[in-house]
Order: structure tokens, then C-alpha cells, then sequence
């Protein structure tokens, strides 16, 4: 097999070592299921994603994402990444990535950041809020699920709660759903719309630092409370991270920006076979 290449990049920031970094793999051909499981767990970020080349009718590659844990049906954060490599690589706009989702384009806008082109998840009302309440170690105001059940949304008070929350990761992983958002309103003086941050720890993510997926499920939620479909959120995490979402009908464009911050290949045992 040709040179596999292997690049961390740094999602939904322009600065390094910020925002959520991704590994992206470049291969020629579908490696086996249990040759990406094992590099993803070897890489030990959020998300690896696979960029095949494939002969596809409606897409250009074919694109998976693994966490150290399992494969997931849709990545955001490693998704921006695979498109920033490929545009840096001089691949024309737009990319169309065949995946679980369906195909996903991403274009690049004049201010060079990146648009994604995802299906809305909006969430509806379910009766969690105890549960949450308790697992979160805070008060609650509103729970709701997205129609897949994979995303849990819990809306408090405020920004203060979401930065200022230290949830019981073990309670989460109880739940019933793979990962658990928790949204606010942004202050009245900051220059974003909302926060949020995310855990889940049953699919080897304690925190994520910015997901780009959840944002088709905050999309919806808070263009429906603010009256607004273009708005811009940040994730509180640690390393923290800008996201830009345009609600459109059933899709979202969710909009960042990335910077690669390593560069290399594999080295031939470590090459699929």
C-alpha cells in the first residue's frame, strides 16, 4: 500500500493546541474496521477520521470517524479537519464526503472559514430533568432528546452553571444516551449567541472540548428561543472553541475554522494489510 498519511488538527480554532483536535487518515483503499479501531485508539483523540478514496457517484471520498471506543455516525470537528487537509492539499470546492450520515459538502467561504452541510437535529421535550438534575450536580430547567436518541440536551440557568458544572461522569454513562449537552443562553455582553459542553464518557469521551454535531441539535433549539437561524456559540471546555451555525429547513451549516498542527505517515508495520 501507498504512504498513509496521519495529520492532528486543531478544530473550531484558529490558534493551536485549542479548540478540538482530530486525527486524519488519508488511504487509498477501505482498511478493515479493526485496523482504523485500533489506530483511532492509538491516536487517543476525540475522533479519528478516515478519508478513502473511493469511485463514488455522488462523493468525492468516503469518510468514518472512530473514538478510542467505537465508530460514530457523524463527527463534526473531524469532519472540518479532513476538509481543511484536503483544501490545504488543493482539492476544489465544494468536497462531498460519502458517510452514515448521507453526504456531507463542505464549502470554503471568502473569510476562509469552513461551512458543513448537516441534517437539523431538533430536539423534543422528554421527562429527564431529575435524572439530569442529578447526574450534572445542578439545576435543570428543560430536557430534550434528538430523534436518533444518540444526543441528550439539558438546559440551565445560565453561563455560569454550564463553565462552572463538574458533573458525575459515571451517572452520565447511565443515562439514556450516548452523549449528554448542556446549553445556556450567553451573557448579555459576550459576542456569541450560547454556550454549551458535552460529555460522553460511554463512548471513551469524558469531555469534549467542541463538538461540531451537537451544534445540529443547538441550532434548532436556539434559533427556536432567540427567533434568529444564524447565531454563534462557544464551548466552555477547557480548551475551548468557537461554532457558527445557519439554520436552514431540515440542514444546518455549521462553521469553523482549523489549523494542522502535525504532520506525518505511518510506518510500514503499521500500514493496513
Amino acid at each position: 500500500m501507498a504512504e498513509v498519511r496521519l495529520r492532528t488538527v486543531d478544530a473550531f480554532t484558529e490558534t493551536p493546541f485549542t479548540g478540538n483536535p482530530a486525527a486524519v487518515v488519508f488511504v487509498d483503499e477501505a482498511p478493515t474496521d479493526e485496523w482504523m479501531a485500533a489506530v483511532a485508539r492509538e491516536t487517543n483523540v476525540s475522533d479519528t477520521a478516515f478519508v478513502i478514496r473511493e469511485d463514488l457517484a455522488d462523493a468525492d471520498f468516503r469518510l468514518r470517524w472512530f473514538t478510542p471506543m467505537v465508530e460514530v455516525d457523524l463527527c463534526g470537528h473531524a469532519t472540518l479537519a479532513s476538509a481543511h487537509c484536503l483544501f490545504d492539499d488543493g482539492v476544489k470546492e465544494p468536497i462531498r464526503f460519502a458517510s452514515r450520515s448521507g453526504v456531507l459538502t463542505v464549502r470554503r467561504r471568502p473569510d476562509g472559514s469552513l461551512a458543513m452541510d448537516f441534517p437539523a437535529c431538533p430536539p423534543a421535550e422528554i421527562a429527564a430533568r431529575s435524572a439530569v438534575a442529578e447526574a450534572l450536580g445542578a439545576a435543570v430547567e428543560w430536557t430534550g432528546q434528538a430523534h436518533d436518541g444518540f444526543f441528550l440536551l439539558a438546559l440551565l440557568a445560565d453561563e455560569r452553571s454550564v463553565r462552572e458544572l463538574t458533573p458525575d461522569l459515571a451517572a452520565i454513562g447511565g443515562l439514556d444516551a450516548s452523549a449528554a449537552i448542556v446549553t445556556a443562553a450567553a451573557d448579555a455582553d459576550r459576542p456569541y449567541d450560547f454556550v454549551s459542553r458535552l460529555f460522553a464518557p460511554n463512548a471513551g469521551i469524558p469531555e469534549d472540548p467542541v463538538t461540531g454535531s451537537s451544534h445540529t441539535v443547538l441550532a434548532p433549539f436556539w434559533a427556536a428561543r432567540l427567533g434568529r437561524t444564524a447565531l454563534l456559540g462557544f464551548q466552555a471546555s477547557a480548551r475551548s472553541g468557537t461554532v457558527g451555525v445557519e439554520l436552514n429547513g431540515d440542514r444546518v451549516a455549521v462553521i469553523g475554522r482549523a489549523v494542522t498542527v502535525l504532520d506525518g505517515v505511518l510506518t510500514a508495520v503499521a500500514k493496513p494489510r
